[in-house]
């Protein structure tokens, strides 16, 4: 009796060991395919089971075959469970994304070789050459302020993120602007948490109209539904309407994504929402620069029964994907046309936002903007402009 315990504590010995050497193997692979939650907690549960049978084993009358087996059985499970995740990981990441990060803003960056800002035909009557007015905004407004520039400032290098001329996206161009740290910012109009930062800071917005814009909804192109009332998109949003065939679509739950907080188009999906409250949006886990994870709201996906939404010129000449269909809103399509003769219903002006700025060529660079130069460039661009250019 006493000999047969000795040699099943030796036979846990080597399992364990066994068990250890497997955990730092699926360990070691986690480091290198990401994804360290998944795997520290299959880990963990392989480890666990493995210890509890081992622990079975030592005072049962358990024997060394059965033993194995079911040890064996838990690593065939996880890597089954690797498999999977890693199958699925693979289909994500074939669907089609939509977000910021599809630009590469340096192809319109001003005076660049093959820069896709359009150039100003003849020369700019306002040319300024020092006190250059510090500029932000939009991703989706930077080829038009970067032409802006091509026009009127001196010919330089304008890095994106640290000069006289960046593009930070909307959230982060507001707070600059109030903050002081440019002058003027391109963007549609602020959110109400926006309009709180300026008024907690004592600073005063004023919004400049420059152009109009039409806020768009689109559908994967397979999606036979070609386009909604605003109160369906209201209740797409509410999540009162859950099922594409509630909308004259085949049957599959609405996969509705919004974008992050205080950017233009959420801001302009919470005005097209009047008094109703979005749902939550969906949401990703990803890896921080901290090393940590983080859950941020999940770019748009083009599943067969996504939504999503943007604006007008983002959607169509800066992402250029074939792979989404703009909807109609309340039976009209969004295009330069309807967002001229407003017929459109979600159409919006986007702005030159200052904030008390004591920059002496803001004023004079604005009124620029406004004149028939200005919304020339408006026009080439992509956009509306506020004035007939011609």
């Amino acid at each position: 009796m006493q000999r047969s315990l000795v040699a099943r504590i030796i036979d846990c010995i080597f399992l364990s060991i066994g068990i250890a050497v497997v955990g730092l193997i699926v360990m070691f692979f986690s480091a290198l395919l990401g994804g360290l939650t998944f795997y520290t907690l299959l880990t963990a549960a392989i480890t666990i089971g493995s210890i509890t049978l081992v622990i079975v084993y030592m005072f049962t009358s358990i024997n060394r075959r059965l033993l194995s087996r079911v040890i064996i059985g838990f690593i065939v499970l996880g890597a089954l469970s690797v498999a999977g995740r890693e199958g699925f990981q693979a289909y994500e990441a074939s669907i089609t994304m939509m977000s910021d990060q599809d630009v590469d803003l340096r192809e319109y960056k001003p005076f660049a070789e093959h820069t896709k800002a359009k150039r100003l035909e003849p020369s700019s009557k306002l040319v300024l050459r020092d006190d250059l007015p510090r500029l932000d905004g939009a991703t989706a407004l930077y080829p038009l302020y970067s032409a802006f520039v091509q026009a009127v400032y001196p010919e330089k290098n304008y890095d994106l993120y640290e000069s006289e001329v960046m593009a930070n996206t909307t959230p982060q161009a507001y707070e600059n602007l109030i903050n002081g740290t440019v002058d003027i910012i391109f963007a549609a109009g602020p959110s109400e948490e926006q309009r709180e930062m300026a008024k907690n800071k004592g600073v005063e917005l004023t919004l400049t109209p420059i152009g109009k814009e039409a806020f768009v909804f689109f559908v994967n192109a397979a999606n036979p539904v070609t386009g909604l009332t605003t109160k369906q998109i209201q209740d797409i949003y509410t999540g009162s309407v859950t099922d594409w065939s509630e909308v004259g679509g085949k049957p599959g739950a609405i996969q509705a994504f919004q974008r992050p907080e205080n950017s233009g188009s959420q801001t302009m999906l919470l005005k097209v929402m009047g008094n109703k409250q979005p749902m939550a949006a969906p949401r990703e886990d990803i890896a921080s620069g901290m090393g940590g994870i983080i859950s941020q709201t999940a770019d748009y996906k083009n599943y067969k029964n996504a939504i999503g939404y943007s604006f007008l010129y983002f959607a169509t000449e800066m992402v250029q994907n074939g792979n989404i269909r703009l909807l109609e809103v309340d039976g009209v399509k969004p295009d330069k046309k309807t967002i001229r003769d407003g017929t459109y219903p979600l159409t919006a002006e986007f702005y030159a936002v200052t904030a008390g700025s004591s920059n002496p060529h803001v004023g004079r660079f604005i009124e620029w903007i406004r004149s028939a130069q200005g919304q020339t460039l408006v026009e080439q661009t992509g956009y509306t402009p506020m004035i007939d250019s011609h």
